[in-house]
């Protein structure tokens, strides 16, 4: 199977949709799958390598990696396709012959905008909007949120072809760091426009003198970190506000374990994977409720706040600062929610979607997990499915021995899903970096400079019918692999 996205997890601007990706594609790859994954060049990783059991294929830059996207699809003529449209769809339907799966973390209408102005925005809104829904009106797509999938029905998509597979989120590491002292506030990610860490310097700057020790964490780096400190002395609180910039990963959550409170004023999240990190050390939440996935992740009066604009940030931030007691349940509830979302539920889920798109059933029973057979006309093609399908169903119950040749860590620590192309007209800035630093993501991730060995099963595994509607799936909310029961892990970054 192959998968096509703009970025990958290594990326200087590699985040939240790109460590998703990462994800589903090295548990697919650890069940048996052969799985090959495209995305555009970068100067920090090789033109091709093995990441996690996963070829990972890098051509093309910016705007090239969609022409490259579809040569590589005719020429490697997978069974599966995943198109992951952060925005601009690659287009797979107009050269696929195999499965098609686009794969949206959420929609861009306010980013557009945002980032390119009227014009350009309004004529990316149109190709995302009214473009893409035409050309995969017959396929099958994933998101990471009920609030996305409500997103995609507005635009014409029928709810019964979308599937919730939500984000999965890293085992919580031990700190060494308690909970500050002082009031502290944290907000983590992309330093872009559209995360409006603005809004959290505004809370500080109004709480100030009620509050005079606190302090803001922001972390992460991007073109927008010029501006933002700017905006910090405009205020008078740049001896308030810290820019950490990059950080490694036990650094990240030493400064959330120290958090009293995270912000997430973003205008878009597709889930925030932050949000449950930020929750796995008792963190609440406090966000935007028109940011989309953030409803999502942030049970509103039980693991953190939704609030509507500024003025109501700044009085729920004021309140839970001043009331320990309320804070303390609030963490302590988005704690558990967090502890039920792995990425080993997450990737059944996807595989779940897959078999749907081959025509078959899932290799499991939704009931009891047993296996069932997959009915697809080729027998190659059914024990591969079988084979690879339901190893991912013993890895999600742990019923696996541990696999040296691959360590599902790819670090990116940028949460956003909010994935856009800035375009020539933008003035020239230095990349956007992401929190994570190259190195800590090469200690995390196994690289194979050769293929791993992979059984005949592997080969066939990733086969898939024409892209079409299959009722084999559960759509969002109807209790398949799109429900948010317990154990159907991930709603996150998105």
């Amino acid at each position: 199977m192959l998968f096509l996205n703009w970025r990958d997890a290594t990326h200087p601007e590699g985040g939240g949709s790109e460590r998703y990706v990462h994800r589903i594609a090295e548990g697919l790859a650890a069940a048996g799958l052969r799985v090959t994954l495209l995305c555009a060049a970068h100067d920090e990783a090789p033109r091709e390598e093995w990441v996690g059991g996963v070829r990972v294929l890098r051509r093309g830059g910016r705007f090239s990696v969609y022409p490259h996207g579809l040569l590589q699809l005719v020429r490697l003529r997978p069974r599966v396709v995943v198109d992951v449209q952060n925005g601009v769809p690659f287009g797979c339907p107009l050269v696929a012959r195999s499965g098609v799966v686009v794969l949206v973390h959420h929609v861009h209408r306010e980013q557009w905008r945002i980032l390119f102005g009227r014009v350009v925005g309004a004529l990316g809104w149109v190709l995302e909007s009214r473009v893409a829904p035409r050309l995969y009106r017959r396929c099958r797509y994933v998101t990471v949120s009920p609030s996305t999938t409500d997103e995609l029905v507005g635009l014409g998509v029928s709810r019964r072809r979308i599937t919730v597979v939500p984000n999965g989120r890293e085992p919580t590491p031990a700190v060494t760091a308690g909970t500050d002292p002082h009031p502290r506030l944290v907000v983590l990610g992309r330093l872009v426009p559209h995360k409006r860490v603005e809004h959290a310097i505004e809370v500080v700057a109004r709480l100030r003198e009620r509050w005079p020790h606190l302090r803001l964490d922001v972390v992460g780096d991007g073109w927008w970190a010029p501006r933002l400190r700017e905006r910090a002395a405009e205020l008078g609180v740049a001896d308030r506000v810290r820019f950490h910039g990059y950080v490694d990963e036990q650094t990240k959550h030493e400064l959330l374990a120290a958090a009293w409170l995270h912000l997430c004023p973003s205008v878009k999240e597709g889930w925030g994977i932050v949000v449950t990190e930020a929750a796995g050390h008792g963190v609440p939440t406090v966000a935007y409720r028109s940011a989309g996935g953030v409803r999502d992740s942030v049970v509103d009066g039980r693991t953190g706040l939704l609030v509507d604009d500024v003025d109501g940030l700044v009085s729920a931030v004021e309140r839970l600062l001043g009331d320990p007691s309320a804070r303390g349940a609030l963490g302590t509830a988005a704690a558990r929610e967090a502890a039920r979302y792995t990425w080993a539920e997450s990737v059944r889920g996807f595989a779940a979607v897959l078999a749907a798109v081959t025509g078959a059933t899932p290799p499991w029973d939704a009931a009891t997990g047993d296996g069932s057979a997959l009915a697809v006309v080729d027998r190659g093609d059914r024990l591969a499915l079988r084979r690879g399908l339901v190893g991912v169903q013993r890895r999600a119950r742990g019923e696996h021995r541990s696999d040296p040749e691959h360590r599902p860590e790819s670090h990116r620590d940028d949460y956003s899903s909010d994935r856009l192309h800035p375009l020539p007209r933008l003035p020239r800035f230095r990349r956007a970096q992401t929190v994570t630093r190259r190195g800590a993501l090469d200690n995390a991730v196994d690289r194979h400079p050769d293929p791993p060995v992979t059984t005949a099963a592997a080969t066939t595994a990733a086969s898939a019918a024409p892209c079409a509607p299959s009722t084999a799936t559960t759509a969002a909310g109807e209790g398949g692999a799109g429900s948010t029961a317990p154990g159907t892990r991930s709603r996150t970054s998105q």
